[in-house]
């Protein structure tokens, strides 16, 4: 089984974090970004990462996009479970993966190339780095409006989270969800920034025990 990424990508992440929480056998190719599309999209019809390749006779010969590939995952490798095969508890579960997926993952990319093209310019000044943090910006359209939306969408998800973990270790039900895997890989970018690591502790304790429950390593910020 192979997983074309960004090595950098914190959907990527969500999808590693599921394939260690599953103890699945995988080799990454970290790809080259713009380059990536050419071999994206005549596989999956997409030019996103990440893309599972199951490498397996009676499988698909690639499954695209992080939720597809927890689904696909859930669905061929049912041992260590991700959901519960219970209508009520398995709807939250992918509703708050789903909300995580598509508001609150962009809303960290925002938050994050804000970050790297301003104060956290230090975390790699290298020209290619400096370089691929102007291209994300123009790409995803990272404007001053765009990253105060985030920056509110951010608080109040935040808010949400920390009364869902606040009396629980899981999101969802009495054990590590969809949810949770969508939780840790998508704000785990959030770590580099001083903001988030002063004010918002309990976040990170729960992303550091996620990553080491699923035998993946700690994202940067978190690394000691």
């Amino acid at each position: 089984m192979r997983l074309l990424q960004f090595s950098t990508s914190h959907y990527c992440r969500k999808a590693r974090l599921a394939l260690g929480y599953k103890g699945l056998s995988y080799e990454v190719s970290n790809l080259t970004p713009g380059v990536h599309r050419f071999k994206l999209k005549p596989l999956v019809g997409l030019t996103t990462v990440p893309v599972l390749l199951p490498e397996h006779s009676d499988g698909p010969e690639a499954v695209g996009d992080s939720t597809d590939i927890l689904k696909f995952l859930e669905q061929s490798y049912p041992e260590m479970p991700l959901t519960w095969g219970d209508r009520d508890r398995d709807r939250r579960a992918w509703l708050l993966e789903d909300w995580l997926d598509e508001s609150i993952g962009t809303a960290t990319r925002f938050m994050y190339y804000d970050f790297r093209a301003k104060e956290g310019k230090s975390v790699n000044p290298s020209w290619f780095a400096q370089t691929l943090v102007k291209v994300v910006r123009f790409q995803y359209e990272i404007t001053p409006a765009g990253v105060k939306l985030a920056r509110d969408r951010l608080n109040l998800a935040l808010t949400e989270l920390e009364q869902l973990w606040k009396d629980q270790p899981y999101l969802v039900g009495d054990r590590l969800s969809v949810a949770d895997m969508a939780a840790a890989g998508l704000l785990s970018p959030l770590a580099l920034i001083p903001h988030y690591r002063q004010n918002y502790p309990w976040l990170f304790e729960r992303i550091e025990e996620i990553h080491q429950h699923c035998h993946e390593p700690l994202p940067p910020g978190l690394t000691s």
